[in-house]
């Protein structure tokens, strides 16, 4: 097979040219692009080396004009590589007051993924015209289309935020369809009262991360807060300025409309297993219908693109709060937000989260709002007796537990008294296995309603212990009253 021309692959100088004159013209401007265009996404080497180097500045706050290019080629010996300096000034005159950037970016974008999808094809050709003996036709094919998913999903890079409305409307369909199958406080209210008492709610710029192991509530808890916040938002007394109304949710792990359906869950009184088997009686589905259009309007937003990088949090973060408004972010979860690229840090994880906790606490003290982190916890702490969570339990510990403000731990002792079900051991009496299963059914019962908020650090304030009400079938946590802590006296 012939050899790839590359000189006849899609490209536009003068494009990639005006983009990078009007980023040297306007730093600012750079926050319309950062979110998708990377340098290898131009075709001149030239470009790629300047729109790196501009990245690095402008990210680190510094300003990205000819001086400060031409300084740092000339340290990095390689200034006449980039054209020198009369090639810098000539990017710099290349743009106009009236070029579009945006536009501009996504066509020098479009040029690269034609590009990518070209050479992506050759190979293919190529492969499939080779004699590997050793692969079978299938395998070549499976390559193929993996890489041409990845292609696919590399384009789909402006995802973005989906309204809430969107969202529940998309549960309501998911839904639809498995039915026809058969305090007074200083920042915003939790809803949760005494966990408000203890921080004075959550706080604009401070950083809060919850912590917990698998199973034990983080996300349900994280989605309460949401909601309760976002229904203070549209309350009639809420005297928040317009651009300080919204509750941004990053969802690494679940979709926009698992997410949604838990807060249905929650909402409607729905089991979440009704929800995804559609077994409903008409009333209920009637009640669930009722509630997505009353809830369609609460100032929720979730981003549910996987694998995205701080600097993409960062960046929708700023367009939804000039755009939408902005009050509060949850990211769930910490672990699963992918680095920069920098390449100090690339392959290093502990490094890569020590860049991503910092950015994390940068956005919450630049747009002022309080960000709620969500963050795993090692498996040493499963091999303890006592299980309750330690600051040093925290994965990559150090740098989460010094950017933080606020550090809280999602534990249910009951999840561990449940699953622990007493065995008859060799020789016992039937009278003492008896007393041991008694007493488990006992504890069992008083703590399966029971959830606790363990806060281990608090810059603010002190720390201590949230006790919680908990109602599994509805993934919810709530106030705590003493009726509702004893299962035997809520009938």
């Amino acid at each position: 097979m012939e050899e790839l021309d590359v000189t006849r692959l899609p490209r536009n100088i003068e494009a990639e040219q005006a983009l990078l004159g009007a980023l040297l013209a306007n730093n600012k401007a750079y926050e319309k692009v950062s979110e998708f265009l990377r340098p290898e996404h131009f075709s001149d080497p030239i470009h790629v080396k300047v729109f790196d180097v501009m990245a690095r500045l402008i990210q680190k706050g510094h300003v990205a004009d000819v001086i400060t290019l031409k300084n740092y080629f000339e340290q990095e010996g390689t200034l006449n590589e980039v054209g020198g300096i009369n090639y810098l000034i000539k990017l710099s005159e290349s743009s106009s007051p009236l070029t579009n950037i945006e536009y501009y970016a996504q066509f020098v974008y479009d040029k690269y993924l034609r590009r990518e999808l070209i050479a992506t094809g050759y190979d293919i050709a190529s492969e499939a015209m080779g004699e590997n003996l050793e692969e079978t036709t299938a395998a070549q094919i499976e390559r193929a289309e993996k890489r041409l998913f990845d292609l696919a999903m590399h384009g789909d890079g402006q995802k973005g935020f989906q309204d809430f409305g969107s969202s529940l409307n998309a549960a309501l369909s998911m839904i639809e369809k498995a039915y026809q199958k058969e305090g007074k406080v200083s920042g915003l209210p939790t809803g949760l009262n005494e966990l408000d008492y203890r921080m004075g709610g959550l706080n604009d710029s401070d950083l809060i991360i919850l912590a917990g192991r698998p199973a034990m509530g983080k996300t349900a808890l994280a989605i309460n807060i949401a909601y309760n916040v976002a229904e203070y938002m549209r309350g009639a007394d809420c005297k928040l300025d317009p651009h300080d109304k919204g509750v941004a949710i990053f969802s690494l792990e679940m979709s926009a409309e698992q997410l949604a359906s838990r807060i249905l869950s929650s909402i409607t009184d729905t089991p979440g297993t009704k929800l995804r088997t559609g077994d409903l009686e008409l009333g209920e589905f009637n009640r669930i219908a009722t509630a997505v259009r009353e809830y369609q309007q609460l100032p929720v937003y979730i981003d549910d693109t996987p694998g995205i990088n701080i600097n993409t949090i960062r960046t929708r973060a700023r367009r939804l709060k000039r755009t939408h408004g902005l009050g509060l972010i949850i990211i769930d979860y910490i672990q699963l937000i992918s680095g920069s690229g920098d390449k100090k840090s690339e392959g290093n994880r502990v490094q890569e989260v020590s860049e991503i906790s910092r950015g994390l606490k940068i956005l919450a003290k630049e747009l002022k709002v309080p960000v709620i982190a969500l963050s795993q916890l090692n498996r040493g702490l499963e091999q303890r007796d006592d299980k309750r969570p330690l600051m040093s339990d925290l994965r990559e510990s150090g740098s989460i537990e010094q950017d933080a403000d606020i550090v809280m731990f999602v534990f249910r002792e009951n999840y561990y008294i449940h699953n622990a079900e007493p065995k008859r051991n060799t020789g016992e009496t039937d009278e003492h296995f008896n007393k041991r299963t008694e007493e488990w059914q006992q504890r069992d019962k008083e703590t399966a309603n029971l959830g606790e908020v363990i806060i281990g650090k608090h810059r603010h304030g002190s720390t201590g212990t949230v006790k919680l009400f908990w109602d599994g079938q509805f993934a919810r946590f709530s106030n705590l009253t003493r009726d509702e802590y004893l299962p035997e006296q809520r009938g």
